[in-house]
């Protein structure tokens, strides 16, 4: 978690530079993304990964676990073949969808479930051994931060897991939420909640060393359905959403949370989010915004009333963005059916940069194309998608504010400065804390860092 009084944070850490926008360089890591040769990697391991994936009632605790071409597999080796930082699933737990069993899996034990889908072990439900588990397919790759949502249409639950723990960011003492408070009926926002199963929101700590920033993570699975009451409940949660975005986390323009007191939530926020922590949603939206044919809740989750205008859903109120994912090696949009997108990621884009968007296929891949946990598998790695859900997931890579050591602030205040400058003088020639670049002695190298990094840290 990012501290609010950044200068008395700096002297316990070694003090923080924050360069809002800056990108850890690309050269850090090698370059990975190349899906024509099987890696689908991230280019850059500083950019962070997320992925939506309305997975079919198919994780339940009554569930074949046992290795086979069967959903339980065919979503593990997804999941181990494109690794994402932040998993968010929808319709989770629902035995009597998936045909083996009845009710919809408590958050119990459905927080117990998705434990066995990451790390295997004994299945209290079924008996025996899970034999097939994400880090089966990829030992070095874990999720281990699980938030199962307590809202549910009596089916199916969301669910969030995540590589990073959950913290409260906002001073409301909580760092999840099932779905949002009540909104009253102001400005566009009809009010109400997120929908008939709610619209969960994880606050994440990521880590100091290497971020400027934190993030917020939100998930939701709108109505289904082409009636008309159906288009009008998954509209009206749409905007009901992004008014508690813009007005709860991003303070609505007036810096404080929630300024017209219109969403009744107890506790209440204590702060708005920092400028480098951004919100980045997605999940089932349950509307292809191509073929509509109106304004539809993908743009209203990311645009608010006015698209262009000031009232969006960024946190500078400028328009957010939703994603145009396509599968890299056919040029498909479809991520339900063939060709109809009701799967999104949305993404505050003053905040975080969309390096890529893709849509995840194993019926596209080939022995060239296919990841090595797709090849790996003791079946028609092809056939894993089909097997896995009716919906095909969505999975992008952002670049965030990058936290950088400010070790030019020789002096700690939280600025270089001439004060800083007159320190290294005084150092020329020999070893020391002026020694910026480690090589034994203090010079014009080190002189030209500070230079480089004159002005506030903060």
């Amino acid at each position: 978690m990012k501290h609010r009084n950044w200068k008395s944070h700096a002297h316990a850490a070694g003090v923080l530079c924050v360069v809002i926008g800056a990108l850890l360089s690309p050269g850090l890591a090698s370059a990975q993304w190349n899906p024509s040769q099987g890696n689908w990697g991230k280019d850059d391991a500083a950019h962070v990964r997320v992925m939506t994936w309305n997975v079919k009632d198919h994780l339940c605790s009554t569930a074949n676990k046992q290795e086979a071409l069967n959903s339980w597999s065919a979503m593990a080796v997804i999941v181990a073949s494109m690794k994402p930082d932040i998993l968010i699933m929808q319709e989770t737990g629902d035995n009597d969808g998936n045909g083996t069993g009845f009710a919809v899996d408590s958050i119990n034990a459905l927080s117990a479930v998705a434990e066995l889908f990451l790390h295997g072990g004994v299945d209290p439900f079924l008996g025996g051994t899970v034999g097939s588990y994400v880090q089966k397919y990829d030992p070095t790759f874990d999720l281990p931060f699980i938030f199962v949502s307590s809202a549910t249409d009596g089916f199916n639950r969301n669910i969030i897991l995540s590589r990073w723990p959950f913290t409260d960011l906002n001073g409301d003492g909580r760092s999840t939420l099932n779905d949002i408070p009540f909104v009253s009926s102001t400005s566009y926002a009809p009010g109400g909640d997120g929908g008939i199963r709610g619209f969960q929101f994880a606050e994440i700590d990521l880590p100091d060393e290497v971020y400027a920033g934190d993030l917020v993570i939100g998930n939701a699975h709108l109505k289904a359905g082409g009636s008309g009451s159906d288009v009008i409940q998954r509209r009206q949660a749409a905007q009901n959403v992004v008014y508690f975005i813009d007005h709860w986390y991003n303070g609505g323009g007036a810096g404080i949370p929630d300024p017209n007191n219109a969403i009744s939530d107890s506790p209440q926020a204590q702060t708005i989010l920092d400028a480098a922590t951004p919100v980045i949603i997605g999940g089932d939206w349950n509307e292809d915004e191509a073929t509509n044919g109106n304004k539809g809740p993908a743009e209203w989750l990311t645009r608010a009333q006015f698209t262009g205008g000031t009232d969006g859903a960024d946190r500078d109120r400028s328009d957010s963005a939703f994603d145009n994912a396509l599968d890299p090696l056919t040029g498909s949009r479809g991520t339900f059916g063939g060709s109809s997108k009701l799967d999104y990621i949305g993404w505050q884009d003053s905040v975080a940069t969309q390096v890529r968007a893709w849509i995840f296929n194993t019926a596209s891949l080939n022995s060239t194309t296919a990841p090595s946990e797709v090849a790996a598998f003791p079946g028609l790695g092809t056939a894993l998608s089909g097997a896995a859900s009716d919906h095909r997931p969505v999975i992008a890579d952002f670049a965030l504010a990058i936290a950088v050591l400010c070790t030019a602030d020789l002096n700690g205040d939280g600025i270089v400065d001439g004060s800083d400058l007159a320190s290294l003088l005084a150092g020329w020639g020999a070893d020391g804390p002026a020694d910026l670049n480690d090589d034994g002695m203090v010079n014009g190298a080190d002189l030209a860092a500070l230079l480089a990094a004159w002005g506030v840290c903060n």
